[in-house]
């Protein structure tokens, strides 16, 4: 059964940076593309960005490109998200997904974590 559980938010003062991991455990990891999303309080989920399979292509939501990088450990199950210069407005519980393909909406992906809260103080 393919799980995936995300670590590392937190409490954060705006302008510093946070890296998100998510751990994933199954045999599809390597072959399926992941993304970021995210979730505010009263807002839908958007998409932060993805990964392909083999790290090779990445793609971002136009807010986050610039000041998020993904990148992804197929030896360790893992992906990670970092961002920098964090905002308040970043404040949101952030999700990692895998999905066949790199995708900017949530209708691709089969598989979410539980997500791990980041508080971004001002």
């Amino acid at each position: 059964q393919e799980q995936l559980v995300e670590s590392g938010g937190g409490l954060v003062q705006a302008g510093n940076s946070l890296r998100l991991s998510c751990a994933a455990s199954g045999r599809i990891f390597s072959t399926y593309a992941m993304g970021w999303f995210r979730q505010a309080p009263g807002k839908e989920r958007e998409f932060v960005g993805a990964i392909s399979w083999n790290g090779g292509t990445t793609y971002y939501a136009a807010s986050m490109k610039g000041r998020s990088t993904i990148s992804r450990d197929n030896a360790k199950n893992t992906i990670y998200l970092q961002i920098d210069t964090l905002k308040p407005e970043d404040t949101a519980v952030y999700y990692c997904a895998a999905g066949p393909v790199v995708a900017g909406t949530l209708g691709p992906y089969a598989y979410w974590g539980q997500g791990t809260q980041v508080t971004v103080s001002s």
